[in-house]
């Protein structure tokens, strides 16, 4: 059976704090989701109480003023607005003749199907928010739309009285929606719930396509969206990532291959499903996210193995610690190196440079040896795998140095109100110099600036990295300010992800080992060949 994935990344996942597309952004995102394969991308939004005016609105109109030239392959763009106002008729209202005007060919319109909400956020009568809704779709209906209606809070309305709820829905599917969207807007129901009340409503309009949008902020949005597919459903409405408001929305990277590996229906083709997972990271890149490792399928810590029985196990038989192959949805599997993880981790991770190593070789010996070393030093690599993968190339001798940094000096200027600091770095590549300043919010962040300033002159490839996250650890707190410390780096160059450490007592001189091992991490290709460490 095939389920329709309708994205709302772009309009409801905007609505999320922190989240902000550009139009270039919005023109990226729309790439990449028609790249894995979606049905709808809900892509703007012209209900604004001011809709003729504001940033927002005029960006929004813009984009679907460029839809002729997108060339899409797959996905279908929608339009999102709400119901003609009360008292009013749609065919008058300026934002709806926007609408049925603009190039996109979906529209999307939200409506009350909650008695609470149409007499006190409405101000109206329940007969007259059904007219609403029936108006609205049928002048958009007669403009050559196709419309799917969005019920809103449809199961606190269904709670409260089912009647008027469902009537709800038989106004829209008779105006002629081609979807109606039962809507968890509070996010607050439990997956049984939401299941039973599909199933009510798909038994009452059969042969209509129930779609179902939940919002997560109970935790269960994902787990509600199944249920309401499992009962009927048939189109299912989320963000890359359950980027929205409050706590977001339904996660399409968890219910894509939910749906389609553990359930059987089709979402998206079947050669598509291994770009999940660098989709996901692109969108999350884009939307300026620090994107969370540990979600499902998709995570870089989804098929990550650290203890030694577990690592031992996957070995054996992936099937006893991994619920599916990690390649089926784009992602890979991985070991963590650590006191847990024993000989034949270290042989394994010197077996992805040197194939078919020996686990009792002497070189892995050596390796084992220099790895207890670094980490009876306060390093740790189950978190820094790109340093680790650093150290092998070391101990292989394959390691090669693309610039030296002769001296580097940081001014820190500080007052009461802030400041800036100014890093001053001098480097050597190939006996060619280059000295370069620049400035930053504070020491690491100047350092960083500038080390990559004098670099891309001879590497331009390594203008597309920036720190996504650090990570500073005191590791011996009762030496006071006097402490050793343990620096995390993560860099991406927006394709990819990798990790690295630096110690030192100086937290400067820590953080520049691992930005240092960033940069050589990136300009070996080992990011390009090992992306997900």
């Amino acid at each position: 059976m095939k389920i329709q994935i309708y994205d709302t990344t772009l309009r409801d996942g905007e609505q999320g704090a922190g989240i902000h597309y550009t139009l270039e952004d919005k023109l990226h995102i729309i790439q990449a989701l028609d790249e894995l394969g979606v049905d709808y991308i809900e892509a703007g939004n012209f209900d604004s109480p001011n809709h003729t005016r504001g940033h927002q609105v005029s960006r929004d109109r813009e984009l679907f003023e460029r839809i002729p030239s997108l060339h899409l392959q797959h996905a279908r763009l929608a339009v999102f607005g709400s119901t003609r106002r009360p008292g009013t008729e749609a065919a008058a209202d300026e934002v709806l003749a926007y609408i049925a005007a603009c190039a996109a060919g979906t529209v999307t319109i939200v409506g009350k199907s909650w008695l609470y909400q149409v007499e006190n956020i409405l101000k109206t009568s329940p007969e007259e928010n059904l007219a609403m809704i029936g108006d609205t779709i049928r002048f958009l209906r007669s403009a050559g739309k196709e419309v799917i209606f969005d019920a809103e809070h449809f199961f606190d309305g269904y709670s409260d009285n089912p009647s008027y709820a469902l009537s709800v829905v038989e106004t829209a599917v008779g105006a002629g929606a081609a979807a109606v969207a039962l809507c968890d807007t509070n996010g607050g129901m439990m997956p049984d719930v939401v299941g039973m009340v599909t199933s009510a409503v798909c038994r009452r309009f059969p042969g209509i396509c129930t779609a179902i949008h939940c919002h997560n902020d109970i935790g269960m949005a994902a787990a509600a969206t199944a249920s309401a597919v499992l009962n009927g459903a048939s189109q299912i409405q989320g963000s890359i990532s359950g980027i929205g408001e409050r706590c977001g929305n339904a996660n399409l990277n968890t219910l894509i291959p939910l749906l389609q590996i553990k359930l059987g229906y089709q979402c998206i083709p079947e050669d598509r499903l291994k770009k999940l997972t660098a989709c996901a990271r692109y969108v999350n890149e884009i939307a300026n996210r620090q994107f969370d490792e540990n979600e499902p399928f998709v995570g870089g810590y989804a098929f990550t193995h650290k203890g030694g029985m577990h690592i031992d196990g996957v070995k054996k038989a992936p099937r006893s610690f991994e619920h599916i192959d990690p390649a089926w949805v784009g992602n890979e599997r991985n070991f963590l190196i650590s006191a847990l993880s024993g000989r034949t981790a270290i042989r394994d991770k010197a077996a992805l440079l040197r194939p078919g190593i020996d686990r009792d070789a002497p070189e892995v010996e050596a390796l084992l040896d220099k790895v207890r070393d670094y980490e009876s030093r306060g390093f740790q690599y189950e978190n820094s795998e790109a340093s680790l993968m650093l150290i092998i190339l070391e101990a292989f001798g394959m390691r090669r140095s693309f610039y030296t940094l002769e001296n580097y000096q940081i001014t820190i200027n500080e007052s009461l109100s802030g400041g800036i600091c100014t890093a001053l770095v001098k480097i050597s590549v190939d006996g060619s110099v280059e000295i370069t300043a620049a400035e930053g919010n504070g020491p690491v962040s100047a350092l960083d600036l500038a080390l990559r300033k004098a670099l891309s002159r001879f590497y331009p490839e390594i203008e597309s990295l920036r720190l996504t996250d650090y990570k500073v650890r005191v590791l011996n707190s009762s030496e006071a300010t006097a402490s050793k410390v343990r620096v995390f780096v993560e860099t991406s160059d927006g394709k990819r992800v990798w990790r690295t450490i630096g110690v030192s007592p100086d937290i400067v001189d820590a953080s520049r080992q691992a930005l240092a091992d960033a940069i050589d991490y990136k300009l070996s290709g080992m990011a390009e060949a090992y992306p997900s460490v």
